[in-house]
């Protein structure tokens, strides 16, 4: 028998209805409803908890092969969350060109490094996009870090591109400007995104 015909016979017996036990295990009822149908197993956390609440063992209630399933798939969130965290944190980390002198302006012949909010001897057109740029990968990085565990499926298919193309948007901006130390770190927090997909593909 498969976990998804177990939960059903066990929660049948206790008399519940799928509402009643997604309550007892503070789950949704959608999430009781996917595990019954065999559509999806339960995480390590909450596998816990129906062991508890039925009082049965790990082993009554899976298979072999079900807990090599749920362990490659729990291994598989924890990469995902992991992942947008650090995506988040490097995106929210470009508010630091507001505040550090990463920008180089020329004042009577000799260059200063100024931050961007500080960056007065240029042309509207060239610090409105670096405005652009850099508000929208913070922001990009804090709604990164707000939805993490959002399942909407245009969130989860275009979060990671728009994030890398806000990068190399920026890096190349950065470039075609000479602002090199700008460039520098808008391009390394493309390459460690880049790498960081291409291992957790």
């Amino acid at each position: 028998m498969d976990f998804n015909e177990k939960l059903q016979e066990l929660r049948k017996q206790n008399h519940l209805t799928q509402e009643e036990l997604a309550d007892a295990l503070y789950v949704s009822r959608t999430a009781i409803s996917k595990w019954e149908s065999g559509r999806g197993y339960p995480n390590i956390d909450s596998l816990k908890a129906i062991s508890k609440y039925f009082s049965v063992s790990l082993d009554e209630l899976l298979s072999g092969d079900e807990i090599i399933t749920i362990a490659e798939e729990d291994n598989k969130k924890k990469e995902k969350h992991m992942r947008d965290l650090v995506y988040g944190l490097l995106d929210c980390s470009v508010a630091m060109f507001l505040f550090l002198p990463f920008f180089g302006q020329s004042v009577d012949g000799v260059i200063q490094e100024v931050s961007l909010l500080a960056f007065t001897e240029i042309e509207a057109y060239i610090k409105i996009p670096y405005l652009i740029i850099t508000f929208g990968l913070v922001i990009w990085g804090i709604l990164g870090l707000a939805f993490q565990n959002s399942s909407a499926k245009w969130w989860v298919q275009n979060k990671d591109k728009i994030s890398l193309g806000l990068s190399a948007v920026g890096a190349l901006a950065f470039m075609a400007s000479r602002q090199p130390y700008a460039a520098m770190f808008t391009f390394l927090l493309l390459v460690i995104k880049a790498l960081m997909l291409i291992k957790w593909a």
